[in-house]
């Protein structure tokens, strides 16, 4: 089966609110896989390490899914209330500058894991458990 093809059936099976948390629930998961261990490392090097080995490309490919949310909130068209875009637009901005900052071993990955868990729930329809 060709990309094409695969992206049709995925967009014909799953609804954008589906594909959303699909695509966080992966990159969370790769997250999680090191965080722990980058979080818990007190020396520069070993922090290096970890993110040499992965952590890096993912926490990326994470910053480039918030900037791809960003855009589209941004867009004229986007269906979504201004009060909703607004403070996820506010939230796309703390995880680029949340990233940068883990990224040059001075903050923990777990706030970006966190952040990311909520939209998932929310993404779920689980409001009530959204913020926990």
């Amino acid at each position: 089966m060709s990309i094409t093809a695969y992206k049709r059936t995925i967009t014909e099976t799953e609804n954008p609110r589906q594909i959303e948390r699909r695509v966080f629930s992966n990159v969370t998961a790769e997250m999680e896989l090191r965080s722990q261990e980058f979080d818990g490392a007190e020396k520069a090097v070993d922090k290096l390490k970890i993110l040499s080995e992965g952590l890096r490309d993912t926490l990326s490919y994470n910053q480039r899914i918030w900037q791809t949310i960003r855009s589209d909130l941004i867009n004229p068209g986007n269906a979504l209330a201004p009060d909703l875009r607004a403070g996820l637009i506010s939230l796309s901005l703390w995880v680029e500058n949340h990233t940068n900052e883990v990224l040059k071993g001075q903050k923990t990955v777990k706030p970006l894991l966190d952040v990311n868990r909520s939209i998932i729930r929310g993404l779920e329809g689980n409001p009530m458990h959204v913020m926990e």
